[in-house]
């Protein structure tokens, strides 16, 4: 006996739809095609025979067959979303492309509030999708849907803390907007609005699947091509309202370095400028952590004199350690440090010059190495 599978059978609101669509003289591979988008389980065309030979399966009315057909060709296959059932997947991602495509149009003024209105928006609908899969309500107790505010709040919220400071700061921005004029603000929070941009890619796709990313749509949230140095310039000339200071400044109030520095709460890169022309000049956003980033580090500080950024010889590094820590920390013992964490090149080594030059440069006129002050080098 062959045992059919549940998944792959027509549903009770289907069977009467296949049944209408038969007595319109539709065939049955093309029925069979338009049920199974967006199915996960597929249906075979013997089940639509099933539902052709049938005397008690009546049709559905026309309304409702119309109602299925457009359900069906709502679905978007590169996303997998159907504009129907997965309505607030769909606003939350156009809310958070729309925010970005104003952000980065040259036409429009109102770039900062119409960002943090978006966004708080988009991030809303994110959240009500998540808990309805979850928990199955974002109903409160007044009878209202869940806010953002009291999302973040929640200790089963799915976000980082770091994501929460982002969209906590934007949400005070957005007040602000409210009741102020903002003034030229814009280029005031840009790391806080990468940060949210690249915060939601990451947390639909972890949600929902890598299929939501918008990172197809928006190659770089926030992207500035061909911004040249005069543009750099006029930027920092633009003067910003006090309200808008103080907003800056509350938003940054009791937080620690840590905080402040936590990609999730705002986004921070290295930039060096190619050599171009004028009209080509641009940034080029590197990763600190990359071997670019690394590289530009080592070349930035060639710039200063070594006598300034490493001062310490051999024996006063370790004799500084061992004042400093209260405990035994000798020539040895550093020795075994460096070599640990790699920072320099064992002795008669082909390239001396290869140092971690964060900790430690070489200095070929005398064929000897200084350290950085131990407490920017404590390994």
């Amino acid at each position: 006996m062959v045992v059919r599978k549940k998944d792959g059978s027509l549903t009770a609101d289907e069977k009467p739809v296949v049944k209408a669509l038969l007595n319109r003289g539709m065939r049955n591979q093309d029925i069979q095609a338009l049920l199974n988008v967006g199915r996960k389980a597929t249906v075979n065309s013997a089940r639509i025979t099933e539902v052709k030979k049938s005397d008690q399966i009546a049709p559905a009315p026309d309304d409702a067959v119309e109602h299925f057909i457009a359900r069906k060709r709502a679905f978007d296959p590169k996303t997998g979303l159907n504009a129907f059932e997965d309505e607030r997947l769909v606003r939350a991602r156009e809310a958070m492309m729309v925010a970005v495509q104003v952000f980065n149009s040259p036409t429009v003024i109102f770039k900062t509030e119409v960002f943090a209105i978006l966004a708080n928006v988009a991030w809303t609908y994110l959240l009500h999708e998540h808990y309805l899969r979850t928990i199955g309500t974002i109903i409160g107790d007044d009878g209202k849907t869940w806010p953002l505010s009291f999302m973040l709040k929640r200790d089963d919220c799915p976000l980082t803390k770091g994501m929460k400071r982002n969209l906590n700061a934007l949400k005070d921005i957005r007040d602000t907007v409210e009741h102020n004029i903002l003034g030229k603000a814009d280029d005031k929070w840009l790391s806080l609005f990468q940060a949210c941009c690249l915060n939601f890619d990451r947390k639909i796709r972890e949600l929902f699947g890598n299929a939501l990313s918008l990172q197809g749509e928006l190659a770089f949230a926030l992207q500035f091509s061909k911004l040249n140095l005069e543009q750099v310039a006029e930027l920092q000339r633009h003067d910003i309202p006090e309200h808008i200071e103080a907003l800056d400044a509350r938003l940054r109030e009791g937080m620690t370095e840590e905080e402040l520095t936590d990609l999730d709460y705002q986004f921070r890169v290295i930039y060096t400028l190619d050599n171009a022309s004028k009209s080509q000049s641009h940034f080029q956003f590197i990763q600190p952590d990359s071997a670019e980033g690394k590289e530009i580090t080592n070349i930035l500080v060639k710039f200063r004199p070594a006598d300034e950024t490493h001062p310490y010889k051999h024996k006063a590094v370790w004799e500084e350690v061992s004042r400093r820590s209260g405990r035994n920390f000798n020539s040895r013992h550093h020795n075994q440090a460096w070599r640990l964490h790699g920072i320099r090149p064992r002795p008669g080594d082909a390239a001396p010059e290869k140092t971690n030059k964060k900790y430690c440069v070489y200095h070929p006129a005398h064929k000897d190495y200084t350290w950085a002050p131990p407490e920017t080098s404590s390994f």
